[in-house]
C-alpha cells in the first residue's frame, strides 16, 4: 500500500438528483492524487439488496474508493457483523474534493460485484426515469452509458474493482483509525 495513511473526518455531501443530499460523516484513510480511501464507520440507513441478497444493512462499515477524476466510486459492502459482501460501483460525477466538504452526483445506475457470484447491474430503472425527468441531461447520460461499458469491460477482463479495493479492506481502513 502506498500513500499516507491518515484519519481525518471528512464530510460527504452525497447528492441524488430529484432526492435531495445526505450528508456522510467519514473517516480519510488513505489521502492520494488519484485516490482517496474513506470509512464509514456505521451506515444508518435501510438494508441494501442486490436481487434478493442482503448487502448492507445498518451498523454496517463500509469502506469508500474515490477517484476524484472518474464517472465511478466504489464501496466495499460489509454487513453489520462486518461480513464483506462484495463491490459497489456507484456511478456518480467526479467527486468534489474541496477541504473537509466533498460534493458527490449520484447518477442512479450502480454496479454490484458480489463475493461470489454473477455480478449485476442495479437501479437501472431509476437511471432511466432520471433521464426521462430529465434530471440527467442528454451529455451525462452518454457519459453514463460509457462508464457503464468500461465496467464491463473490466469485469469482463477479470480486472474489477481496481486494485487498490483489494489492497485496502476493512481490517487495513480500521487499522489506520487506530494510528
Amino acid at each position: 500500500m502506498s500513500g499516507p495513511l491518515m484519519a481525518k473526518r471528512i464530510r460527504i455531501h452525497y447528492y441524488r438528483p430529484g432526492k435531495g443530499t445526505i450528508v456522510y460523516h467519514e473517516h480519510l484513510v488513505l489521502d492520494r492524487p488519484d485516490v482517496k480511501v474513506t470509512l464509514l464507520a456505521e451506515y444508518t440507513g435501510d438494508e441494501v439488496y442486490a436481487g434478493d441478497q442482503r448487502i448492507l444493512d445498518a451498523g454496517a462499515p463500509i469502506v469508500w474508493y474515490i477517484f476524484p477524476k472518474e464517472w465511478r466510486d466504489i464501496g466495499r459492502f460489509h454487513l453489520s457483523d462486518a461480513t464483506f459482501t462484495g463491490w459497489y460501483t456507484n456511478l456518480c460525477v467526479p467527486t468534489q474534493v474541496e477541504g473537509l466538504d466533498w460534493k458527490c452526483t449520484d447518477l442512479f445506475l450502480d454496479h454490484w460485484l458480489p463475493v461470489s457470484g454473477a455480478p449485476m447491474w442495479l437501479d437501472e430503472d431509476e437511471f432511466r426515469l432520471a433521464v426521462d425527468r430529465g434530471l440527467i441531461d442528454p451529455a451525462t447520460e452518454r457519459r453514463v452509458l460509457e462508464e457503464r461499458d468500461r465496467v464491463d469491460a473490466h469485469v469482463a477482463a477479470g480486472e474489477w474493482p481496481p486494485s487498490i479495493a483489494r489492497e485496502i479492506d476493512l481490517a487495513a481502513a480500521l487499522e489506520a483509525l487506530r494510528q
